[in-house]
């Protein structure tokens, strides 16, 4: 039943989601202020669930056109049960902004596959992650996702290697620009600091830092299994799989760089839906497909009473 719901794309899939994704959001800020003396912005937490929302439709529409999996609305679902397996995420709103931001970077990536409008696309891609580091400043990081991806599909083309830096450069103009204009004369010292989030005492022992570790072990197991499978069926798929794994990888050295690490784990999630969803593919006996599914989503509801209660 659930698998034959979510096996297919079609609107109410979508619509189902983002109700449950709104529902949920809403649970978990009454839940928050509850007992706190803590305000909230209505303005601000209109625009973050309007991006939580906004990121569930990019991720159908990946799914669409790149073909990382077979087309369903499974990696949307896992999205949102990662969301919900890590409910404090909501909390850090700079985690949810340049976690879009990464995963439209990630999008115009893996379109560069088609060889058409190359520069186009690597510069709309290096000029998204820099935006996403505005929000953390080791998003930058991803930019090595770009190097990647130009010696990958089009590693002849010299103007490719020079592009990054023309989109860094811009970034840098306008931000210097927007930052004069509103007397913020320090913003680059304050937003860029780079500090080394593991080398903090007790960051292994904050919440959450367990979870992450296990989640991250489990996903990375799957997807080698998932590689094992796509290399036998062949398709075309192996190499944009190659491409969301590095990025996968390049989010979980995220986590651990930045201080805020439990929170910034959201940036891997849209790769671990993809890989759970081709997993989940591979399993061909309908009844297992529906008892995997149904512990997929009652693990999260778990965790997150469990958070409620610490």
């Amino acid at each position: 039943m659930i698998s034959s719901f979510f096996g297919k794309t079609k609107p109410i899939n979508y619509i189902v989601l983002s109700v449950f994704l709104v529902l949920f959001y809403g649970l978990f800020q009454i839940l928050q202020i509850h007992g706190s003396e803590r305000n909230l912005s209505i303005p601000l937490e209109v625009l973050t669930l309007g991006t939580l929302i906004l990121t569930i439709f990019v991720i159908n529409q990946i799914i669409k056109t790149e073909k990382v999996t077979e087309f369903s609305s499974y990696a949307m679902l896992f999205f949102v049960l990662l969301l919900v397996a890590f409910s404090n995420i909501i909390q850090d709103k700079n985690a949810i902004f340049a976690s879009f931001f990464l995963l439209l970077a990630i999008w115009r990536l893996l379109a560069v596959r088609s060889i058409k409008n190359v520069k186009h696309k690597i510069f709309d891609a290096s000029f998204l992650i820099c935006v996403a580091s505005l929000f953390y400043d080791w998003a930058i990081v991803f930019l090595i996702l770009v190097f990647v991806v130009i010696n990958v599909y089009d590693r002849k083309t010299v103007k490719n290697w020079i592009v990054p830096f023309m989109a860094i450069f811009t970034v840098f103009v306008l931000t210097f620009g927007i930052t004069r204009l509103f007397g913020i004369s320090e913003f680059y010292q304050m937003n860029y600091r780079f500090s080394f989030g593991f080398l903090e005492d007790g960051v292994f022992t904050q919440k959450g830092v367990l979870l992450s570790l296990i989640y991250l072990s489990l996903v990375g197991a799957m997807a080698s299994l998932v590689f094992l499978q796509v290399r036998r069926k062949g398709g075309g798929r192996l190499v944009p799989l190659r491409i969301l794994f590095l990025a996968f990888i390049l989010g979980a050295i995220f986590c651990f760089l930045t201080q805020n690490g439990t929170a910034t784990i959201l940036i891997t999630f849209f790769p671990a839906a993809v890989f759970l969803t081709n997993f989940l593919e591979t399993i061909k006996r309908p009844r297992i497909k529906e008892l995997v599914l149904a512990a997929c989503i009652v693990l999260p509801i778990l965790l997150f009473v469990q958070s409620l209660n610490q």
